[in-house]
């Protein structure tokens, strides 16, 4: 059975996955509530955002373990859409338009299959991707742990002015986080135990802390967590032209901000994850999110580490996310508000901990591989800790296309066939000067991409001294279709050869290449009858070549037309 179609199974579900959902479900009431709070919402939209949207995530994902639903990056954009568009965070029907058109974007950029835009970010690129993501994820609960909130709004610039007023860190906050983080380490040494490590914590240190009376910060002190479902809503469609242009802005935060997930959080399975369906996937929650009072929403990598710390094992885990919130808010909605955001605080410590952990081997391999791929990885960490999401992931993207054209064009190579004892061919460096008086038998290794012009034509032999030569030039190997910038170089030196009486010959063509040629009316400068088609045989095309440059340059009137490249 293939990736693609084990990946939409759903498996059956595990008690791991139950737990999981548990786990998931319990984080998001304080973590929804804390995200739609800093973004100007009413706190309870936090928590709707992480039931539909966070099922019908979970169902149509690719990355299987991926949780969709609110983050801080998409509530604090929503509020400056809003804002640009004159209308107010409280306008329910606006705010279900948003998340419509939000939805309907991601859709469409899925359907057009523009996730593949992700197979150009490279390890390097990614490892720096999500070790910024898990440092933004510790930034963002440093007023929980520490009970001090940093003005600035830079990840780095949040540690700065922490540890600058740590004098006004409050001492009760931090030894809560602490002993959060203590009980899961704890509760981690005993191996039956460890899936239920972060619930363990969160229980049993929210007990104590309640005993004790410590008067830390609760969930309920951001607001009431109310005893109902999500409500049922119904977009503003006069609401559309005004929010169209920052939905798009939307969909590429979350979108960017989903990116990096299937990188650090493989599916159990060993299935491929497939970002353009992960990005539909992120569509259909969004669309079905908005008429049940979520805001936009998008693959969480804090709530999707929650999820595999606790022991996911399938797509279910999610489903029980939002199942289990939605049970919860309905059931002991108050209850969930005495939890302490200081624990919140110290198990996000860990969420982020652990991510950063996971991506520990691919930074130390990019470390050891090169010093571009160790360049273009701090540069994207320091990108997304200090740019929108979407310019960091974008400018690492780029720098992976960057990185590729130089790593190709450092790779390609010329090198020479030529006869041994026995009539066979022998690789060997290709000659600084082109020999007189015989065929030179030269082969390409390549893929014909715009940045390998320079070291073909650094290698290619001098030959304004050759004299009654012949060149052939084999590109078997090379499947790739050609760069517009490699056909003009290889070009240019066909009509330098022919100006100085050297015939070349080019063979070893693949069909798709020869196409190419012929479209473009390459095939026609070089000489049709001088392109051989590729063969079965590893040096048949290389033998009827070098036959056919012998006879053009001994006897070039009695050659010329023997040979076509359909023969």
């Amino acid at each position: 059975m293939g990736d693609s179609q084990r990946a939409t199974k759903f498996g059956r579900p595990t008690g791991k996955d139950v737990i999981s959902g548990l786990v998931t479900g319990l984080f998001s009431i304080p973590e929804g509530m804390a995200y739609a709070s800093i973004g100007g919402f009413a706190a309870p939209l936090g928590l709707w955002s992480g039931v539909v949207p966070t099922i019908v995530g979970s169902v149509f994902a690719r990355t299987v373990l991926m949780v969709t639903t609110l983050t801080s990056a998409i509530a604090l954009s929503a509020q400056s859409v809003l804002a640009d568009a004159g209308l107010d965070a409280g306008d329910v029907g606006a705010l279900a338009t948003l998340t419509v058109l939000v939805g309907v974007v991601m859709l469409i950029l899925g359907l057009l299959k523009l996730g593949s835009v992700m197979s150009y970010v490279s390890t390097a690129v990614m490892a720096g991707f999500t070790t910024g993501i898990a440092v933004q994820i510790l930034a963002g609960v440093i007023g929980d742990v520490t009970g001090y909130d940093p003005d600035a709004h830079n990840t780095v610039l949040k540690f700065v002015d922490a540890f600058a007023h740590i004098g006004e860190w409050d001492a009760v906050a931090l030894l809560v986080s602490f002993a959060t983080v203590a009980v899961w380490f704890l509760i981690r040494l005993v191996r039956p135990l460890r899936s239920y490590a972060l619930l363990g914590a969160l229980v049993i240190v929210s007990v104590v802390v309640g005993l004790l009376h410590t008067g830390v910060e609760l969930v309920a002190d951001i607001a009431a967590v109310p005893r109902s479902l999500p409500p049922f809503t119904l977009p503003d469609l006069g609401a559309f032209p005004a929010l169209i242009t920052g939905a798009v802005a939307i969909a590429l935060v979350a979108l960017a901000q989903a990116a990096g997930i299937g990188a650090a959080v493989p599916n159990p399975d060993g299935t491929r994850s497939d970002t353009s369906k992960d990005f539909s996937a992120q569509g259909v929650a969004n669309i079905a999110g908005g008429f049940f009072g979520a805001l936009p929403t998008g693959g969480s990598l804090s709530r999707t580490g929650v999820a595999t710390s606790a022991g996911a094992q399938t797509r279910w885990s999610g489903i029980f996310a939002g199942v289990w919130l939605a049970v919860i808010v309905l059931v002991v909605g108050p209850v969930a508000g005495q939890i302490p955001m200081a624990v919140i605080g110290g198990l996000m410590l860990v969420v982020g901990g652990e991510i950063i952990v996971g991506r520990a081997r691919d930074i130390g391999l990019v470390l050891q591989t090169s010093v571009f791929s160790a360049v273009a990885m701090i540069a994207t960490f320091v990108a997304t800790t200090m740019l929108p999401l979407q310019q960091a992931i974008f400018l690492g993207a780029g720098l992976s296309i960057i990185l590729t054209a130089i790593s190709v064009g450092r790779t390609a190579r010329l090198t020479e066939f030529t006869r041994d004892v026995a009539g066979g061919w022998t690789v060997a460096d290709p000659p600084s000067e082109l020999p007189s008086g015989r065929t030179t038998v030269l082969h390409y290794w390549g893929a014909g991409f715009f940045s390998e012009v320079n070291r073909l034509q650094e290698e290619w032999p001098d030959s304004a001294q050759a004299t009654d030569a012949a060149v052939v030039l084999s590109l078997r190997g090379s499947a790739q279709v050609p760069s517009a910038t490699f056909l003009k170089a290889l070009e240019k030196e066909v009509a330098v050869l022919r100006s100085r009486g050297i015939h070349i010959v080019v063979c070893g063509v693949p069909e798709r290449q020869l196409a190419v040629l012929r479209r473009t009316g390459a095939l026609e400068r070089i000489g049709a009858d001088r392109v051989l088609p590729s063969e079965a045989s590893l040096t048949g095309a290389v033998e009827r070549a070098w036959e056919l440059a012998e006879r053009l340059r001994t006897a070039p009137d009695e050659a010329a037309g023997q040979v076509s490249p359909d023969a």
